[in-house]
Parts: structure tokens; sequence; C-alpha cells
């Protein structure tokens, strides 16, 4: 892995996806105050790729789209993420999303998908998934539903976990309408429990 020393990233405009640095392996480490993370993009910017601590076998949790959270303040899903992971005997944990735009109130995400994000997105996850022994958590919640496109970003999505045979859990009871619990509300000894991501997004067809 290689690491890289820096600074809590400064307020800064939105980042062309041409100025970004390339998913890479070995993934780049980052030293902050608080030890060394994974950020991508490395800056404060409009969206987010990849956000976690360090572990050849990372609980590689997926959300629906990232906030405004950075190594130097975790919000409270990723807190919860963390210990969730920890607790379970993973040695590390990566936040990632099915779209990469950072938006506190989820109604504020994109109304058309921007499809270089999603691209870089993708090539993220896979980068993971080349260096690392990880489990999916599937974890959006019922936030799946506030733009028709998520489904489809998340089946390009599951074909490239497909790809690397990376396993599937969720944590706590799924919603009525079958969705997988959301990171928050969960007790701190609930355990992963296998989640079978295709049938659930062939359901979401009918």
């Amino acid at each position: 892995m290689s690491r890289i020393a820096h600074a809590v990233p400064a307020l800064l405009p939105p980042l062309p996806v041409e100025q970004e640095p390339a998913p890479a392996n070995p993934l780049r480490l980052y030293d902050y105050e608080n030890g060394a993370w994974y950020y991508e993009p490395n800056i404060w910017c409009d969206h987010r790729y990849i956000l976690g601590r360090p572990g050849s076998r990372p609980l590689v949790c997926v959300g629906i789209n990232p906030s405004t959270a950075n190594p130097a303040a975790l919000d409270p899903t990723l807190k919860s993420v963390e210990r969730l992971a920890l607790a379970n005997g993973f040695d590390g944990w990566i936040m990632f999303n099915v779209y990469p735009q950072r938006a506190t109130d989820p109604n504020d995400m994109h109304t058309v998908p921007n499809l270089e994000w999603h691209t870089r997105n993708l090539a993220w996850l896979e980068a993971v998934l080349q260096e690392k022994q990880a489990t999916m958590w599937a974890a959006w919640g019922t936030l799946i539903e506030k733009r028709d496109y998520l489904p489809d970003l998340m089946r390009e999505l599951v074909a490239v976990t497909d790809a690397y045979h990376t396993p599937w859990v969720r944590f706590g009871a799924v919603s009525r309408a079958g969705h997988p619990h959301h990171p928050l509300y969960l007790r701190k000894d609930e355990a992963p429990q296998p989640f079978d991501v295709k049938s659930y997004l062939d359901s979401m067809k009918k």
C-alpha cells in the first residue's frame, strides 16, 4: 500500500474526473492525525468514491450516496459501520456507494446520473476487490427508491463483485419491500447474514 501524508482537505470547488488520481493497486493510504485512511478523492469536492480504514479482509459497506464525512469527521452512519465491522471480526472497513455524489439529503441527488462518476466508481470498487478479501454489506435501506436509475447502477456494481466471487451480507431485518437495513439504528451485537443481492434486484424489476 502506498502511503501519502496529508492534512485534512480544505474546501475546494468541484473536481473534474480528468483531474482526479486514477484508481491504483496498491490502494493509496493517506495519513491523518487520527491514523491512516483510504479516501478518494482525497480532497473536499462534490463526490466521494471510498472512505475507510485499511485491512486485508474489510467489510465494504454499500450505501446509496456519500455524505460530507471525511477522515477527520465521521458521521453517525460511518461510526456504526466501523463499530459493526470491528465487532464482527473484520480487520478493516470501507464505505462505498451506488452513486458517488455527496448529498446530505438524498432528495438532492442528480435526476440524471453522471456516468463519468459511475464509471470511475466501478473502477474504484474493482481496485478494492483486486487487492482485498472483501465482504460486501448491502446497507442502502429504502433510499434506492429515490432515483429510477439507482437499481441499474446497482446491477453494474453487482456484476463487478460477481467477477471476484465476493460474498454479500446484510445486518438486521429487511424492510417490507425487501430492502436491506441502513447502518443506523442497528443493535450493537448485530451479526451479518447472507444476502442474495441478485434475487433482490430481480424482485425490483417486477
